[in-house]
């Protein structure tokens, strides 16, 4: 049973229906979960003649993957400058380059698989305090001096508040190669296309524990077991006990979204213009937008428990109310909430974290973009083509302070401060 989202109640997409595995089963390799990540792993593998079967805890789509705000962003979350101190400048233009080449995969999957993704472009970063603007003008002619097809563009406060009906704005700028999509039926169109090349599907089907083999490895379920050569981890922020190099390194966290009532076409219009998808420069961000139905789709609030608040809809309208006040009196019809996972760095944990046991997470809210692509590397790494994986495994990740049992805490802390920022 699916829950009610906003997402599974407008799904054009067919939900597959996949069975419990309940037995002993080989393949070349196992996918240990159903979301962009693990689809899109199967996906590649499958079309080049391996034999794959994807273990799914829940329903296919069920996590991230199926409930996130459906922002399309482009790159990843820190500028050149951030990676040329680390990495040097010419693995920084590479990685670079890697964004532009994640962004162009997704476009190739909707339109190879026929995906009803219901894309529209354009993301508007907002900054939520007038000091932030001059940064945000200074990284966009940076950007564009040195990749000048970007498509950034500044936008000051005029602007910014004709685009968006709200003085909680200040200025930002608009990325045209940017946008947003519906995030289900996404998911639903990868497991489509990674049935359609052969991968087995299985959904209620946790696993439960991997064990090294002489010929590889054996990934258990409650039910049944998965022997593979290879084993590629694609869980984020719903791998628990599995992997403690993983867990060390990605943090699960909760986010929340609702959808207003229809608004009718003029109202929703007025309220952002053109259609696009907003962000804002809030460490605990605020990301909206317009649905095709008039709708606003707002999300904002975070937990850092297993446990999701009892009252979503209050909790996330009040971040809302505070964005748009003149929604007082609209109706919430949905609201939800979804486990992602970030890092201490906000980029993806991408490795080979035992020989043949390979992992990609921990994407820090840029997944409807990276989450496909790192399974297209591993895909392309298993397949001999190491190039992608290789440049993704460089992203510096460290570990959470704390271990195991401390790492949440920690965490906590950290983030109230950051929230606590938001406001000064």
């Amino acid at each position: 049973m699916h829950p009610s989202t906003y997402y599974h109640a407008s799904a054009t997409e067919p939900f597959p229906c996949a069975p419990q595995l309940t037995e002993p089963i080989a393949a070349d390799v196992c996918v240990v979960g159903g979301g962009y990540t693990g689809l899109s792993t199967a996906l590649h593998l499958a079309r080049h003649g391996a034999s794959v079967a994807l273990l799914e805890q829940s329903r296919l789509g069920d996590g991230a993957s199926g409930r996130n705000g459906g922002q399309v962003h482009n790159g990843f979350r820190h500028d050149p400058h951030w990676f040329e101190s680390r990495l040097g400048a010419d693995t920084a233009r590479q990685i670079w380059s890697l964004g532009i080449e994640a962004r162009q995969h997704l476009d190739w999957l909707i339109a190879a698989y026929n995906i009803d993704a219901q894309y529209r472009p354009g993301l508007l970063h907002l900054c939520h305090k007038r000091r932030y603007v001059g940064e945000a003008h200074a990284y966009v002619e940076d950007i564009m001096s040195r990749y000048p097809n970007t498509g950034l563009r500044f936008v000051d406060e005029a602007e910014a508040r004709s685009l968006v009906s709200s003085q909680d704005y200040y200025g930002g700028y608009l990325d045209q190669h940017s946008g947003h999509l519906h995030a289900l039926n996404l998911a639903l169109g990868l497991a489509r296309a990674a049935r359609q090349h052969g991968t087995q599907l299985y959904e209620m089907s946790a696993a439960t524990r991997i064990a090294r083999k002489s010929t590889g490895w054996e990934v258990h379920t409650e039910k049944g077991s998965v022997t593979a050569a290879r084993v590629v981890l694609a869980g984020n922020g719903y791998l628990r006990n599995l992997q403690p190099v993983v867990e060390t390194r990605v943090m699960p966290i909760n986010n929340f979204v609702l959808t207003t009532e229809p608004l009718g076409r003029e109202t929703a219009e007025s309220l952002i213009r053109n259609r696009l998808a907003v962000s804002d420069s809030r460490f605990v961000v605020y990301y909206f937008r317009i649905t095709p139905d008039d709708r606003l789709l707002f999300g904002g609030g975070e937990t850092y428990s297993y446990q999701f608040p009892n009252d979503i809809a209050g909790m996330v309208r009040r971040h809302m109310l505070h964005v748009f006040p003149q929604l007082h009196a609209t109706r919430i019809e949905h609201a939800w909430g979804g486990t992602l996972a970030i890092t201490t760095s906000r980029l993806p944990f991408v490795r080979e974290v035992e020989p043949n046991l390979f992992n990609a997470s921990g994407f820090s809210g840029m997944g409807v973009v990276l989450a496909p692509f790192a399974g297209k590397a591993l895909a392309d790494a298993i397949n001999g083509d190491g190039r992608a994986f290789e440049l993704l495994s460089r992203l510096p990740v460290g570990r959470f302070p704390g271990g195991k049992y401390l790492r949440s805490p920690v965490l906590v802390a950290a983030m109230s401060w950051y929230a606590l920022r938001d406001h000064l």
